[in-house]
C-alpha cells in the first residue's frame, strides 16, 4: 500500500536492497523470507516485541536522489507481488518525469506530493464506509488478518501487548480481540506461537491472581486453558473479553449476531488507537447499565453523563452523583447508593431554565415538571451545551403527547377513591361465567371488560370496610397513611426522590390500595405503558382467535394457575388472563409462552388492570428476569449458578450437603421462576414480590439463602433429597403475612405437607429482615458480574446436551464412532456459525430458531458444504473437487431447501468412508445419477430422466408380476402385504417397518441405469480422484480398461434392448423372456464379465473376476448354452430375480446371451481412454439409447484388484477433522504465506 512520505535516515539497518534506479529503491526485510540466519532471527523477535509494521508489510520502497543522505518511505507491502506493481507503477509513471528536473529537492517535493495524490484518490473511493478507524489500527487490523488468515468480515476490537504462558515460560507477543476470536501470537528468537480461539468455543474467563502467574487472565475452552498476564491495563482488557465472550454466548441462544449500533453518538475526534467497534462495545455496555440502574425501556440509549449536585428539598442537602441524559430521561444517581435516584420523564418537563449563579450554587439549572415539582441541578460543568442538548431533545418529543392520556389515568390509579361498587361486580360475574371458554375468547373486547379498568382484587373484595378488619384494618390505613406522607414530601409518580426511606417502606409492606401503581413504577412498566397508549388493546384485537403451540400451552395452563384464589374460579378472570398471555405471546414470538409466567401474571392481575398486568409481564420477561422464561430456562439456571455460588460463600457448611442430596436445582427453579409465588401462601409471596420490583433479583437470591440458612440443622441431618425438600416445603408453608387484610386462601401445597404436629410459623417480615441483616452484601454490579460467569457454564453445558442429543439421533449403522460424530458435529457447527460471523446473504444466515428440535437447530448452505467436503473427502478430485461436492450436495438436500443439516451431512460423509466396495461405489454411483447431476453437468439430464421414469414404471410393472406370478417368499413382498387385508394389530406394522429398514439396506437392484452422459461423467471424476494417489500409473490403466469394456457392454445392451419389445408388460410370463435374443453371433474376443447383480458373481468376484479374460469368456459361453438349452426352473430365484429389476430395455444376463463384435471404431484402446474426451468421441454423439446398469459396473471394477484395493483403502477421518479445525481457527504459521485460500 502507498504510504505518506516519512524520513528514513537509516536504510540499510535491517533491509536488504533488491532493486534500485537512481531514484527508488526495493527493499526486503532481513530474516523475511528465504534464510536469514540469526540476524533474521533476532529482526523478527524485534518486530513481535516492538509492534513493527515490518512484521505484516515486510518489503518497502524507498524514495532518493543521489547527493541526499534522507531517504523517503512511500509504500509498504506484505507480499512481493504487491510490492512489485507498486514499484512497476513508479518505473513505467514517474521515471520519466523526474529524469527532466534540475534540482533535487524538486524531485522529491514532487514525489511527495504524487504519493499523497494517490493517497487522497485511493481514500475518497473507502470515504462513503464510514471508515473512521485511524491509521495505527488500520495497520493492526492488516497484521492480525495477515497473521492468522481472517477474511475481510472479521473486524479487529482492540490489541494489547502481553505475555502467555506457555508452561512456565512467558512468551511476549499482541493479543488480538476480534469480534469472534481471540488470537494471540508470539515471535521468539525462532519460536512461533500462534493461537486463535472462539469467543463461542470459551467455557471458563476469568481474572485471577496466584504465586505462579501474577495478576493475569484465564481463558478455558474444552480442551484448552491458557494465561494471559503483563497487562498494561488489565480491567480493561478483561472487561472487552468479556463483553465479547457475552456477545457469543449470546448467539448461541438466539442467534443475534454482533451489528454496530449505528445511532450511537460519533466522537468528533477518533482516538489514535480505539476501533469504532471498541467505542460502540464500550457505548453498548453503558447503554445497558444505564437502563438496568434506572429500569427505562430496552431502546433508550444513554447520551452523556455529568458530575453534579442536587438539591433534595425533604433534608435540605445538595447531594452529589451523576446526572444522565438520554432521548427521553434524564436521571440522576447519587454517589452513596442510597441517599437518591430520581428519573425525570422528558414527556413530563415542561420548562427547563438555568438559574442565577451564586457561591453556594454555582451554574445551577432547574427542571420544572407538569406534577408541579421542581428540581434544582447546581455544579454542572458545561451547562450551556447541557442546556442545549435537553432543549433538542424536548423539540424531538412527539407534539401529541402522548403523556396526556397517561396523566389522566395517572389520577384515576394515584387517588385510590373507595369505589362503592359491590353489585357490578357480582352482575358481570354471573354474566361472564356461563360463557364457554370459546365464546368468551370471541366477545373477548378489551374495553368491555370489567378488568381494563381496575384489578380482579377489587372486583372480588368482600364488602367489609376496613374497620371491621380490626388490628390489621388499622395497620393497613397506618400503612396508606405512611405512604402518602412520603407521596407528599418526595412526590408521586415517575418523578418521585426514591431514597432509603422508599425502601423501608417497602420492606414493611406496600398498601393492597397502592400496590399495582408502585409495582408500575418500581418496575420502570409506567413508562412503557404511557408512551404505548393502545398497543395493548391492538394487539388483543390482533391475537385473538389466533391458534398456536402458545396458545394452546396457555390453554392448559389456564385453570391451573392459582385455582385456589376466588378471582379465578370464574371466567372473568380466565378471560382476562388468558388475553393477557396471549398477547404477550403474541408480541414476543421467542418467548411465546413458559410455564410459571402464568402464575406470576395471575398474581399481577389481582392488583392491575389487564393492560398494567400486561406491561409488568413485559418488564419482567424482557428487562428484570432476562433469558427466564425461554424454551431452555437459561436465565434462572444461570440464577441457580449463582446461587449455588453464593450458599458456597455465605454457608459453606451446608453448601456441600446440598451438592450431595442435588436440592439447589431441584429447587431453585420453582422459588426463581415464580418468585415464591407457587411455594409460599399468597398472601407472603407478595411482599417478596413488592421488594422484586424495587430491588430486583438480589432480593430473591437473599430471600433463599436466608430460608436455607434458618432451616440450616434440619437439612444437614437429611439422608436424601426428598426428605429435604419436606422440610423446605414444610418451612415454606408456614411462612405467614399476618397483617394481610385479604381473606386467607388456602395454599394446595400446605395441604399436602402438613404433619402431625403443626409447624412454627415464620412471619415473612421477619424472614426479609434476616435476608437483609445476613446477605445484604449483595450488590447489583456483583450478580452481574456472576451471571456472566454462569452464563458461559450453562450455554456451554446446553450446548454439550444439544451435541449429545443430535449425535444420539444418528442411526448406529452410520459407521462412525461417537467420539468421530462428536468432531464431525463441532466442525460442522463452526461451519455454521461463520455463516453468521462473514456471510450474512446467505439463507443460513438467518436467525436461528432455538425451538427447533437440536437437529436443526445448525444447517449449512451448498457454499459451506464445499469447503467442508474439500477438507473431509477421502475422494480428493483436484479442480474437480468442487463439483463433486455440489452433486453430493443436491443428493443429500432431500426438502429441497438449500440447507442440510447435521444427520444428512453425515449420511454423506459415511457413503464415502464406510461400508465395503459395493457401498462406496453406490455412493459415487448415485452421485452421477439426477438429482445429484444437475442438468447444466450434462446436457441430456433432461432426456435421462424421462429414460429413467419410463424406465422404473416398467420396471414396477415386472416387479408386480414377479410377485403376483412367482410369489417369491421375499422382503418384496412387503408390497403384496400391504394391497392385502387390513392388518390384525400394531405388530403387523412392527413387522413391516422392520422388513422396510432391510430393504432399504440392500437397494442395488433399485439403482436406474446410467446413460451414456453421466457415464463419461463418472469416468471424468475417476480420473480425477486417482490423479494424486502413489498407485497413479496403474489405476489409470485400469480403469483405462474397465471404461472400455463398461462401454462395449453399453453397445450390446442397446443391440437387444431394441428387440424383446417390452413383453412383460404385456402378461408374458418371465420365464419366456430369458430365451428371446437372436441366435448367436460369433463369440467376441471381449466380453462382458459374468452376473449383473448375481450375488455369487459378487462374492467371488476376486476369485473367477479377476482371472485373464479368455478364463472370463469361457464361463461365458458356457454359461450362454447352458441358458439357451436348459429348462427355465434351473435358473436360481435370485438370478430371476435380478435379471427382471434391470430395466426391459435391456435385459442382459450371462445366462442369456454373449456380447458381439464391435465396429472397430468403438473400440477403445488403453491409451486412449486415458482421457475423459476420448470416450465421449468413442460414441461421436451422446447415444441416448446406450445404458448401463450399477450391477455391471460393478463387476467390471472387480476385475481391477488395484481399483479394488483403491476402494477398499481405510482414511482415518480423525486426521482430516483435525486439519479442517485448523484452517477454521484460521492457523498459519509463515509470514509470507498468502491467505487468499484459507479466507474462503
Amino acid at each position: 500500500m502507498w504510504l505518506g512520505p516519512e524520513e528514513v535516515l537509516v536504510a540499510n539497518a535491517l533491509w536488504v536492497t533488491e532493486r534500485a534506479n537512481p531514484f527508488f529503491v526495493l527493499q526486503r526485510r532481513r530474516g523475511h523470507g528465504k534464510g536469514g540466519g540469526l540476524t533474521g532471527l533476532l529482526v523478527g523477535t524485534l518486530d513481535v516485541v516492538l509492534d513493527s509494521s515490518a512484521r505484516v508489510a515486510p518489503y518497502r520502497i524507498l524514495h532518493q536522489t543521489q547527493d541526499s543522505q534522507v531517504y523517503w518511505t512511500v509504500a509498504c507491502g506484505s507480499s512481493r507481488k504487491e510490492i512489485t506493481k507498486h514499484w512497476e507503477w513508479l518505473e513505467n509513471n514517474l521515471l520519466q518525469t523526474l529524469s527532466i528536473f534540475d534540482n533535487e529537492e524538486d524531485i522529491t517535493t514532487f514525489v511527495k506530493g504524487k504519493i499523497h495524490g494517490i493517497i487522497a484518490e485511493e481514500n475518497k473511493n473507502l470515504q462513503p464506509q464510514g471508515d473512521e478507524d485511524p491509521g495505527k489500527f488500520k495497520e493492526a487490523e492488516l497484521k492480525m488478518r495477515k497473521q492468522f488468515g481472517m477474511p475481510e468480515g472479521e473486524k479487529l476490537v482492540n490489541y494489547y501487548s502481553c505475555s502467555y504462558w506457555k508452561g512456565r515460560v512467558p512468551r511476549q507477543g499482541w493479543l488480538y480481540l476480534t469480534v469472534n476470536h481471540l488470537c494471540f501470537y508470539s515471535f521468539l528468537l525462532g519460536k512461533e506461537v500462534s493461537l486463535v480461539v472462539q469467543w463461542v468455543d470459551v467455557t471458563r474467563l476469568e481474572k485471577n491472581a496466584t504465586l505462579l502467574f501474577p495478576e493475569s487472565i484465564r481463558v478455558d475452552t474444552r480442551d484448552q486453558e491458557l494465561f494471559f498476564s503483563m497487562f498494561l491495563n488489565i480491567g480493561e482488557t478483561f472487561k472487552l473479553m468479556e463483553q465479547l465472550a457475552n456477545l457469543a454466548m449470546r448467539q448461541l441462544l438466539d442467534s443475534e449476531g454482533f451489528l454496530e449500533d449505528k445511532a450511537l453518538p460519533r466522537p468528533s475526534r477518533p482516538h489514535r488507537n480505539i476501533s469504532a467497534l471498541k467505542r460502540d462495545l464500550d457505548a453498548r455496555a453503558k447503554n445497558e447499565c444505564y437502563r438496568a440502574t434506572f429500569r427505562l425501556p430496552r431502546d433508550e440509549r444513554l447520551d452523556g453523563h455529568t458530575g453534579c449536585t442536587l438539591w433534595t428539598p425533604f433534608n435540605k442537602l445538595h447531594i452529589p452523583g451523576q446526572m444522565f441524559i438520554s432521548s427521553n430521561y434524564i436521571c440522576f444517581a447519587s454517589k452513596e447508593e442510597d441517599a437518591c435516584h430520581l428519573i425525570i420523564p422528558l414527556r413530563e418537563v415542561t420548562i427547563v431554565e438555568k438559574a442565577d449563579s451564586s457561591s453556594v450554587l454555582p451554574s445551577p439549572l432547574s427542571i420544572s415538571t407538569k406534577s408541579k415539582m421542581t428540581f434544582l441541578f447546581a455544579n454542572l460543568k458545561d451547562r450551556d451545551f447541557l442546556v442545549q442538548r435537553i432543549s433538542d431533545f424536548l423539540q424531538k418529543m412527539p407534539s401529541k403527547q402522548p403523556g396526556g392520556s397517561g396523566v389522566g389515568r395517572k389520577a384515576s390509579t394515584m387517588e385510590p377513591a373507595p369505589e362503592p361498587c359491590p353489585a357490578p361486580p357480582k352482575a358481570s360475574h354471573q354474566l361472564t361465567s356461563p360463557s364457554t371458554p370459546l365464546g368468551g375468547r370471541q366477545s373477548s373486547s378489551v374495553q368491555d371488560a370489567p378488568t381494563s379498568s381496575q384489578g380482579l382484587l377489587k372486583l372480588f373484595q368482600r364488602n367489609s370496610p376496613m374497620e371491621d378488619l380490626g388490628a390489621k384494618g388499622a395497620k393497613e390505613k397506618m400503612k396508606e397513611e405512611s405512604w402518602n406522607i412520603h407521596f407528599f414530601e418526595y412526590g408521586r409518580g415517575m418523578c418521585m426522590y426514591r431514597t432509603a426511606r422508599t425502601r423501608e417502606l417497602v420492606l414493611k409492606g406496600i398498601p393492597e390500595s397502592l400496590r399495582g401503581e408502585l409495582w408500575l413504577l418500581f418496575s420502570g412498566a409506567w413508562n412503557e405503558m404511557v408512551t404505548h397508549p393502545g398497543y395493548y388493546e391492538e394487539l388483543v384485537e390482533k391475537s385473538t382467535g389466533k391458534y398456536s403451540l402458545a396458545t394452546e400451552e396457555i390453554e392448559r395452563d389456564l385453570h391451573r394457575s392459582m385455582p385456589e384464589h376466588p378471582a379465578f374460579q370464574n371466567e372473568l378472570g380466565i378471560a382476562a388472563l388468558r388475553r393477557v398471555l396471549t398477547a404477550y405471546a403474541f408480541r414476543n414470538p421467542t418467548i411465546g409462552y413458559c410455564q410459571a409466567m402464568n402464575i406470576v401474571t395471575s398474581v399481577l392481575l389481582l392488583y392491575g388492570s389487564e393492560e398494567e398486568a400486561f406491561w409488568l409481564l413485559v418488564a419482567l420477561c424482557e428487562r428484570m428476569l432476562p433469558d427466564y422464561y425461554n424454551t431452555r430456562v437459561v436465565g434462572a439456571l444461570v440464577d441457580q449458578g449463582i446461587f449455588e455460588e453464593l450458599t458456597r460463600d455465605f454457608l459453606p457448611q451446608l453448601s456441600e450437603k446440598m451438592q450431595d442430596l442435588g436440592v439447589i436445582s431441584s429447587i431453585s427453579l420453582s422459588w426463581f421462576l415464580t418468585l415464591f409465588l407457587s411455594v409460599m401462601p399468597f398472601e407472603s409471596a407478595v411482599v417478596i414480590v413488592d421488594c422484586f420490583f424495587y430491588e430486583g433479583i438480589k432480593v430473591i437470591l437473599q430471600v433463599a439463602l436466608a430460608i436455607l440458612d434458618a432451616n440450616m440443622e434440619q437439612l444437614l441431618g437429611c439422608s436424601d433429597e426428598g426428605e429435604a425438600m419436606t422440610v423446605l416445603g414444610r418451612y415454606l408453608d408456614n411462612v405467614v403475612n399476618k397483617q394481610s387484610v385479604s381473606p386467607p386462601i388456602p395454599h394446595l401445597h400446605a395441604l399436602l405437607t402438613s404433619g402431625d404436629d403443626p409447624p412454627t410459623e415464620v412471619d415473612i417480615f421477619d424472614l426479609l429482615k434476616v435476608s437483609y441483616e445476613k446477605f445484604s452484601s449483595l450488590r447489583a454490579d456483583d450478580i452481574e458480574q456472576m451471571r456472566f460467569k454462569q452464563r458461559l457454564k450453562v450455554i456451554q453445558s446446553l450446548e454439550d446436551t444439544a451435541k449429545r442429543s443430535v449425535v444420539r439421533a444418528i442411526p448406529g449403522d452410520i459407521g462412525f464412532s461417537i467420539e468421530e460424530l462428536e468432531d464431525l458435529y463441532m466442525v460442522f457447527k463452526a461451519k455454521h456459525l461463520a455463516s453468521q460471523y462473514w456471510g450474512s446473504s446467505r439463507p443460513t444466515a438467518v436467525r436461528r430458531d432455538p425451538s427447533l428440535p437440536y437437529l436443526e437447530q445448525y444447517r449449512i448452505d451448498a457454499g459451506q458444504f464445499r469447503e467442508l467436503f474439500a477438507s473431509l473427502t477421502p475422494w480428493a478430485c483436484g479442480s474437480h473437487t468442487p463439483v463433486l461436492a455440489g452433486r453430493m450436495f443436491r443428493l443429500l438436500d432431500e426438502n429441497k431447501d438449500s440447507l442440510i443439516n447435521f444427520k444428512e451431512f453425515v449420511t454423506g460423509m459415511s457413503g464415502m468412508y464406510h461400508g465395503d466396495l459395493t457401498e462406496k461405489l453406490k455412493a459415487l454411483y448415485k452421485l452421477h445419477l439426477p438429482p445429484a447431476l444437475s442438468p447444466e453437468e450434462a446436457e441430456s439430464a433432461l432426456e435421462a430422466t424421462h429414460y429413467f421414469t419410463e424406465d422404473s414404471s416398467s420396471e414396477e410393472a415386472l416387479r408386480q408380476e414377479e410377485q403376483e406370478g412367482g410369489g417369491n417368499e421375499d422382503v418384496q413382498d412387503k408390497k403384496g402385504e400391504e394391497k392385502g387385508i387390513s392388518p390384525p394389530d400394531y405388530r403387523h406394522y412392527l413387522r413391516m417397518w422392520a422388513k422396510e429398514k432391510e430393504v432399504q439396506k440392500e437397494t442395488i437392484k433399485d439403482l436406474p441405469k446410467m446413460n451414456q452422459e453421466q457415464f463419461i461423467e463418472l469416468c471424468k471424476t475417476l480420473y480425477n480422484m486417482f490423479s494424486e494417489d502413489p498407485m497413479e500409473q496403474d489405476l489409470y490403466h485400469a480403469i483405462a480398461t474397465v471404461a472400455s469394456l463398461l462401454l462395449r457392454i453399453g453397445e450390446v445392451g442397446k443391440k437387444f434392448s431394441v428387440q424383446p419389445g417390452r413383453k412383460p408388460q404385456d402378461g408374458a410370463p418371465e420365464e419366456d423372456e430369458l430365451p428371446t435374443p437372436d441366435p448367436p453371433q460369433d463369440p467376441a474376443p471381449e466380453l462382458q464379465p459374468p452376473a449383473a447383480g448375481d450375488p455369487q458373481a459378487k462374492a467371488g468376484g476376486d476369485t473367477h473376476l479377476g482371472k485373464v479374460p479368455q478364463e472370463s469368456q469361457v464361463v461365458g459361453e458356457g454359461g450362454g448354452g447352458e441358458g439357451r438349452g436348459s429348462p427355465p426352473q434351473l435358473l436360481s430365484d435370485d438370478e430371476t430375480k435380478d435379471d427382471m429389476s434391470m430395466s426391459s430395455y435391456s435385459v442382459v444376463s450371462t445366462g442369456s446371451l454373449q456380447c458381439e463384435d464391435l465396429a472397430d471404431d468403438t473400440v477403445l484402446v488403453g491409451g486412449e481412454a486415458r482421457s475423459p474426451p476420448a470416450i465421449a468421441r468413442c460414441g461421436g454423439t451422446v447415444d441416448t439409447d446406450w445404458c448401463i446398469s450399477f450391477e455391471q459396473i460393478l463387476a467390471s471394477i472387480l476385475t481391477e484388484s488395484v481399483l479394488v484395493n483403491f476402494f477398499e483403502k481405510r482414511v482415518d477421518i480423525g486426521l482430516k477433522i483435525k486439519d479442517q479445525k485448523k484452517v477454521e481457527r484460521q492457523f498459519s504459521t509463515s509470514s509470507d504465506l498468502e491467505q487468499s485460500g484459507l479466507s474462503g
